[in-house]
């Protein structure tokens, strides 16, 4: 079997996967081939195409490929390199917006001239590269080795500074969302009160409806959680509303405290209140509710 695997970034490198598609088509590539392609749209009647996968998945599809075929990810490559695996590594280059740099070269150079993996510059060329895999024999990885630490050390800082969507796209998600949301409490309790609603009658109702929204969009898009068992997703639905519940409870003695006691203005109290049920919210979500697996 061979494994492809485009890693977690936020572009597109549909290049290395049409390539692979080609040698399917000429014959050249007989095995299975799993693609593990992230946020890489790409649809093919000959590979197995998975978006993002569990960190025990991916353990257990490395473990199971006889050929490697990578991204210039450092993360990627030392996990082939760990289980003595055979990788041909290709690097995502600017000029095709794969990546916002060329950092990837200098990576896949670096382990291909110590000898642990092959490198695929030419895509037209990579039925040759598949050839000579068979009869390549990888470095064993020794992870104490000075320069490839300082090697992932500067990896790691650079990935840092380039991906910053990735690295704060699920808050970034959640800060858009909870907008969404507030403005519904917001809204749908200014209406509330403008029919002479009780307060605290309308404070409710309103929650209810945000509430709603708030787990739709937690769950399918901010927290991605693809629970497929009926019992975890009613789980997580009741765990999310009772969280919620907290958070109203919050909201209900903030308002009262504002209003009844500091006399501070109805509406801006409404306003204050979700902006700190927002966090809240944040919190219990992500160490109690949505705890999805480590992606890779």
């Amino acid at each position: 079997m061979i494994f492809v695997t485009l890693g977690t970034q936020d572009k597109s490198f549909t290049r290395l996967l049409k390539a692979i598609d080609r040698e399917i088509e000429k014959g050249t590539i007989k095995e299975k081939v799993i693609v593990q392609a992230g946020l890489t749209k790409y649809t093919s009647p000959n590979m197995e195409i998975l978006d993002l996968v569990s960190e025990e998945k991916f353990e257990e599809l490395i473990e199971k490929c006889d050929l490697l075929i990578t991204h210039g990810g450092a993360g990627s490559i030392l996990a082939g390199i760990k289980h003595n695996k055979k990788i041909i590594a290709a690097a995502r280059l600017s000029k095709y917006k794969e990546h916002t740099n060329d950092h990837q070269k200098q990576i896949i150079k670096e382990f291909s001239d110590k000898g642990y993996i092959l490198e695929l510059r030419d895509f037209n060329k990579l039925d040759k590269l598949i050839e000579k895999s068979k009869s390549f024999k990888p470095k064993k990885f020794v992870s104490n080795t000075k320069n490839m630490v300082q090697l992932i050390s500067d990896y790691i800082e650079e990935e840092d500074h380039i991906s910053w969507y990735n690295k704060y796209r699920q808050v970034l998600l959640y800060l858009f969302f909870g907008g969404v949301t507030t403005l519904i409490n917001i809204i749908t309790f200014y209406l509330l009160r403008k029919l002479n609603v009780e307060m605290f009658i309308s404070n409710s109702i309103a929650w209810f409806f945000a509430v709603l929204v708030a787990f739709i969009t937690n769950k399918l898009y901010v927290f991605e959680s693809k629970n497929k068992k009926t019992k975890d997703n009613i789980k997580e639905m009741l765990s999310f509303f009772l969280f919620r519940i907290l958070s109203l409870g919050f909201d209900m003695a903030f308002m009262y405290i504002m209003i009844q006691i500091l006399s501070v203005n109805e509406m801006f109290s409404k306003v204050m209140s979700n902006i700190l049920v927002i966090i809240l919210n944040y919190i219990f979500s992500k160490l109690f509710i949505f705890k999805k697996k480590k992606e890779i």
